[in-house]
């Protein structure tokens, strides 16, 4: 391959310029780099809040690239048919992306590198998504890891490569092949109304995802051991979304809570703790990836969930179960696109234990609405909550929203922040919720707050035998 040949990068989980290995790769023969990104199936199947999420961080790329001389080009369809159409209209001698591990992609990036390979092109994948590939990380009878705490303790100490800088130079070809406009796509038409609410929360693009990590290690981390479970409080560093669409690498997150730990910074130690979580989330989903569709545990298929009754399903998702932690949490969703990571697991457990409704309802209405909506960690997280999953001893936990929420936000902030109904001056968050949630819901702050749906004793009640009847 000459060093004038052009080069594809395809970007997908990657969209940053700082520590992508593929960018890099595709950067140092010196030849015309040409920066992809494609639209295919597994686009076109995100939910509503996820697809307008990545559609902001592909814009922000685009615009990083174009300061740098380069540009970003669009194309929609099956990769498997747009890449090599891409590398035979210019003349592309090496692809370059960054590995993903579902399933799904599994398959689907396989069979282009197989394609590419049998037509002389060299294909390559690395790793930008994570901080060690689900393959290398093994017990020591050499199977994969079932348990987080033993996981954790495996990788506390392995050396994880320092984040490499953005390429000095992105070469750009002579003539750009043609690229889709980005607004045709309508990556927000699901959002509707609720785009112009959840805009201001979000952190978008690789340089706002690096003042975000700056600003929590400079600060919130030292707290972050006890403040990350107060839902009231800005105590956790919200990078979730940042580390979903690749605007920050885990690498550069990694490495920055190990100075931290280093500083002696109290929260730090739990701060690495949870990004070997997610680890552990991939792992687990490259390794079973029956957990993204079907109980992780053998013997729960025959567990009494139901699909639940259609207008109680619907009060969970408006959140008016009248239960206010549950509530406040699902309207923190609508206005934000995040959820707090302890409200997530009140929320979970009121779904699938005191309305005995299947985690999958759940999951997937979370895959609906989350903006930091990532497949592994939805996936364990219902799971884990739900008792049929990984690390879910005891499986018959049933969390107490009252409890938890006098427990964790004494001064009941949380709630107040976030329902309306029943305040004489509720404040701009709550009422927001109103502003984003479609129409049809025809919802007012002036309605009455609503009694339980299933009361927390009768609910705890109902799950607790039916955890009795059955044998695990």
């Amino acid at each position: 391959m000459s060093d004038q040949t052009p080069v594809i990068a395809w970007l997908r989980r990657d969209l940053r310029l700082t520590d992508n290995p593929a960018l890099r790769a595709a950067c140092a023969g010196g030849g015309p780099v040409i920066p992809v990104f494609i639209h295919d199936d597994s686009v076109a199947a995100l939910g509503a809040a996820a697809k307008w999420r990545l559609g902001l961080s592909v814009a922000a790329l685009a615009r990083d690239l174009e300061a740098r001389g380069s540009r970003l080009i669009l194309r929609r369809g099956d990769a498997r048919d747009v890449i090599p159409a891409l590398v035979a209209e210019t003349g592309a001698g090496a692809v370059h992306w960054s590995r993903l591990y579902d399933p799904d992609a599994i398959a689907r990036d396989g069979a282009i590198k197989a394609a590419l390979k049998e037509g002389g092109i060299v294909a390559e994948s690395h790793n930008a998504h994570l901080l060690f590939e689900p393959w290398t990380v093994e017990t020591g009878s050499g199977g994969f890891y079932k348990v987080y705490s033993p996981m954790w303790r495996a990788v506390k100490d392995r050396e994880v490569p320092e984040p490499a800088p953005a390429p000095a130079r992105i070469p750009a070809p002579e003539a750009w092949p043609a690229s889709d406009a980005l607004e045709d796509w309508r990556m927000g038409a699901a959002m509707d109304r609720g785009a112009a609410v959840c805009l201001p929360h979000q952190c978008v693009g690789e340089q706002a995802a690096q003042g975000r990590l700056g600003a929590f290690m400079a600060g919130t981390i030292d707290g972050y051991r006890d403040a990350r479970n107060n839902p009231a409080v800005a105590g956790t560093s919200n990078l979730s979304e940042n580390l979903t669409y690749g605007e920050i690498s885990p690498r550069q997150c990694w490495h920055a809570g190990l100075r931290a730990l280093h500083e002696g910074k109290r929260g730090a130690e739990h701060w690495l703790r949870e990004l070997v979580w997610r680890e552990f989330a991939y792992h687990l989903m490259y390794h079973t990836p029956e957990i993204l569709t079907r109980n992780w545990r053998a013997g729960w298929d025959a567990f009494p969930w139901t699909e639940g009754c259609a207008a109680d399903v619907l009060r969970w998702k408006q959140g008016r179960t009248g239960i206010p932690f549950v509530d406040a949490a699902m309207r923190e969703m609508y206005v934000t696109g995040r959820m707090h990571n302890r409200a997530r697991m009140n929320v979970a457990s009121y779904l699938t234990k005191h309305m005995m409704v299947h985690w999958r309802v759940g999951m997937d209405w979370f895959a609906e609405c989350l903006t930091d909506w990532d497949p592994a960690s939805n996936a364990m997280g219902w799971q884990w909550t739900a008792g049929c999953g990984p690390d879910a001893a005891p499986y018959f936990r049933v969390f107490n929203p009252e409890t938890q929420l006098a427990k964790f936000d004494p001064e009941g902030g949380y709630a107040r922040a976030w329902i309306a109904e029943a305040q004489a001056r509720p404040p701009q968050t709550a009422l927001s919720y109103f502003e984003a949630v479609p129409r049809r819901w025809g919802l007012s702050p002036g309605d009455p707050y609503p009694a339980p749906l299933v009361g927390l004793a009768e609910g705890r009640k109902r799950a607790l035998a039916a955890y009795e009847a059955r044998e695990f």
